[in-house]
């Protein structure tokens, strides 16, 4: 994944309807409502050297006025493609969801560059961004990869890989797909704004804002017990890690925080600093990663490009339940 802001943005909702019994198989599952997480051990997600912090608004790292142009629409790009084999799961049932990524001639490829000490990452999302996950799948020597999932509501989800091919001058990728969950469905809103966050005995306050086309600062605090943590523990390279899902589309932003650990100027807490650029107005979920006292802990906010949170709106967070493909 490139150093700084990556955005890609997904294809439209599934043209698919879901009924009262989703067309999928034989189950007829019932919506299982996701809960707070609950806390958990460390799992690899892509971390690494903090993101450039030009002022926000100016040009540079962040582009200023500037949008980065979209990308992910396809299953296809730059002569790759994403191979979904299981398109389809259960809602409630744990499946091994298997997926290859093939070239141009259509062979399986099985050399990649490691990025952030993986070689592919694995976001998969609810169309209604109440259900959000990280994964790591493995990979056999034949090129395919796979990963247990268990969603645990029916309906459509997006699935992308972000990885970039092994070879002098290759690209970073971000390639989607459909996926479906059957049983019974019922469509839901994103949890309503809030500027404050609790989750494993956490709390995260949120200040700034996300501006459309243009680069600006967020930053999150992070209490225990009404206690600043100043005492946040590296993980993977930075002492926290934000990925935003845009309401309808899933347009897609990974950002990493302003300046890292060892660097000499950045602290360990109590809070993280990001510089972000919305692609457009809309409505965000917001994911943040942190860890303490050696377990991973996963924050979610829902903000308004263009609108300041208010610190003293609260929501429970609607689960990021953030495991890896190894089920850490």
């Amino acid at each position: 994944m490139h150093t700084g802001l990556r955005i890609t943005a997904f294809a439209a909702a599934l043209a698919a309807t879901f009924g009262t019994a989703y067309g999928v198989g034989t189950g007829m599952d019932p919506i299982v409502a996701d809960g707070a997480p609950a806390p958990h051990d460390e799992h690899d997600e892509r971390g690494g050297p903090g993101e450039p912090t030009s002022p926000p608004g100016e040009s540079g790292g962040h582009g200023g006025h500037q949008s980065t142009p979209a990308g992910g629409l396809q299953i296809s790009e730059g002569g790759y493609t994403l191979d979904l084999a299981t398109p389809r799961v259960t809602a409630g049932q744990r499946t091994e969801l298997r997926f290859t990524v093939r070239d141009a001639d259509g062979k399986a490829v099985t050399a990649y560059q490691r990025e952030h000490d993986k070689e592919l990452h694995l976001v998969l999302a609810s169309r209604d961004l109440a259900t959000y996950r990280h994964l790591h799948p493995a990979r056999a020597a034949d090129g395919t990869w796979s990963t247990p999932v268990d969603l645990p509501a029916a309906g459509a989800y997006r699935v992308f890989a972000d990885f970039t091919p092994a070879g002098k001058n290759a690209e970073d990728l971000t390639l989607g797909a459909d996926l479906a969950a059957s049983g019974r469905y019922a469509p839901a809103r994103p949890p309503a704004p809030n500027g404050t966050a609790r989750t494993d005995g956490y709390q995260v306050e949120l200040a700034g804002s996300l501006r459309p086309g243009r680069a600006s600062e967020l930053k999150l605090k992070v209490s225990r017990d009404g206690e600043p943590v100043g005492d946040l523990q590296p993980y993977l390279g930075a002492y926290g890690h934000l990925v935003a899902l845009r309401s309808g589309d899933l347009a897609y932003l990974h950002v990493h925080p302003n300046g890292e650990p060892g660097d000499g100027t950045t602290e360990p807490g109590p809070e993280i600093s990001f510089t972000a650029t919305a692609p457009s107005g809309g409505t965000y979920r917001l994911f943040l990663d942190f860890r303490h006292r050696g377990e991973v802990h996963t924050a979610a906010f829902t903000v308004r490009a263009g609108a300041v949170p208010q610190a003293t709106e609260s929501a429970p967070n609607a689960t990021p339940d953030h495991t890896d493909g190894h089920g850490h």
